[in-house]
């Protein structure tokens, strides 16, 4: 099976879990901000990641990719990134926000993906 057809599974799965954590049931001070927006250009591809913590605390990061990514996959790569990171520093309740149309209706289910890679 090719790592890119993994690779969205994997993202199906993980926000399927994430959604189970209704932001609904999340109080206002619970609740954590991610905005995310990949890039990609000649030069390489990457990503930034901006987190807003319940206590209005500001995380910011940005990461260079080691391998080639077409500007769909940095924005795809910078989510999962992001909300693994929260995740991981106790996130259970988290908007996540991206200026890439094509990422946030393929989350939603609106559009479907039209190629196993993104």
């Amino acid at each position: 099976m090719p790592g890119t057809t993994i690779k969205a599974q994997a993202l199906a799965h993980f926000i399927s879990e994430m959604a189970e954590m209704s932001i609904k049931d999340a109080s206002q001070d619970q609740r954590w901000l991610l905005h995310v927006d990949g890039s990609s250009t000649t030069q390489g591809s990457g990503a930034g990641i901006v987190t807003t913590t319940p206590q209005g605390e500001d995380v910011e990061f940005a990461i260079k990719f080691g391998f080639k990514a077409s500007n769909n996959e940095a924005e795809y790569e910078a989510l999962v990134i992001g909300m693994r990171m929260d995740h991981e520093a106790g996130a259970r309740h988290l908007l996540a926000c991206s200026d890439s149309q094509l990422v946030v209706k393929q989350v939603e289910g609106t559009y479907k993906k039209l190629r196993k890679r993104v």
